[in-house]
């Protein structure tokens, strides 16, 4: 009776549908060409807006900002569309994913605008930020909510809809696909200004925490929000610095020369380069996991349902 074959490290590590197409650097590739392509089909199609718009306000300033970000949108559901290959990711981002509803949308803004606070609301106790009210316009709020999410939902499509799903399709182990499109969402922030390694940490955190959201609950639209409800708060609500980047329009003002670096707060980065950001974060982490197994929740393969259809 003969001995059965062991598998080898690289069946091991990979799964039967693995191609060269699923080589970690591939979809890496892509997603530079997707960043690349997002930002001239950005500043293209903002070119009539800013031939009659007043680019010189403050509003229009930071409204065009976010939503040149629309092209990624564009450049993502063209090519996920065209190509055969990917297109089964398409199911992870509508409501055939479980966890794609609006309920939980609406929970994602709850959390991220929570999380957020709860960050801002620490340093200003602390003394660390001194803030003042400055204007309150609802029309250019509900403008630069949408903004935002288009900007901070297009984050996600790239990371969370995209390489995360290219890596689930060629990896067993989900792990390499929640801690490889996390390195590489902080890797895509190493050029803002301000950047530390407490600050990466904290991103790279946050990112773990939106991926293990789509392994346990399938819900991408939770993530979308969550991450444009934590930039809105910040950046136009309160006016403090998102991932180092400060807004020319928000109805908080900040008051700069006071602010200074604690536990709670980043002068240069804002509240995002903190060790409270850091521990918030792991915990909303160990909680989704531990709910995520406490509750069973399968993770939808997107590949093998894909494969079923085929069949």
């Amino acid at each position: 009776m003969s001995e059965q074959k062991k598998p080898t490290f690289f069946e091991k590590l990979h799964t039967e549908r693995y191609t060269w197409h699923d080589f970690f650097l591939v979809p890496v590739v892509i997603v530079i060409l997707f960043l690349f392509l997002e930002q001239i089909l950005g500043e293209v199609l903002m070119i009539p807006l800013k031939a009659i718009l007043d680019t010189n306000d403050s509003f229009i300033q930071i409204f065009l900002q976010y939503f040149s970000t629309i092209g990624c949108w564009i450049v993502y559901l063209v090519y996920i569309s065209v190509s055969k290959f990917n297109r089964p990711i398409l199911s992870a981002l509508s409501p055939k994913a479980k966890g794609n509803t609006w309920k939980l949308l609406l929970l994602g803004l709850v959390v991220g605008f929570a999380q957020n606070a709860l960050c801002i609301f620490s340093a200003i106790l602390h003394g660390d930020i001194f803030l003042s009210y400055d204007k309150f316009e609802f029309f250019k709020l509900l403008l630069l909510l949408f903004a935002v999410f288009v900007q901070s939902s297009s984050e996600e499509l790239i990371c969370r809809g995209f390489l995360y799903q290219r890596l689930r399709r060629g990896y067993r182990n989900p792990w390499i696909a929640i801690i490889g499109n996390s390195v590489i969402f902080a890797a895509l922030h190493i050029f803002n200004p301000g950047l530390t390694f407490l600050s990466f940490a904290s991103i790279i955190i946050v990112a773990i925490f939106y991926s293990l959201v789509v392994y346990y609950f399938d819900s991408i639209w939770f993530t979308m929000a969550a991450h444009a409800a934590w930039n809105f708060t910040q950046n136009i609500l309160f006016g403090l610095p998102n991932s180092g980047i400060v807004s020319s329009y928000s109805y908080m003002n900040l008051d700069a020369s006071t602010a200074r670096n604690s536990f709670f707060y980043d002068v240069k980065f804002g509240v995002e380069g903190t060790v409270l950001a850091c521990l918030l974060l792991l915990v909303c982490c160990v909680l989704t996991w531990w709910m995520g197994k406490k509750y069973n929740r399968p993770s939808l393969d997107v590949w093998a349902e894909a494969e079923l259809k085929k069949a």
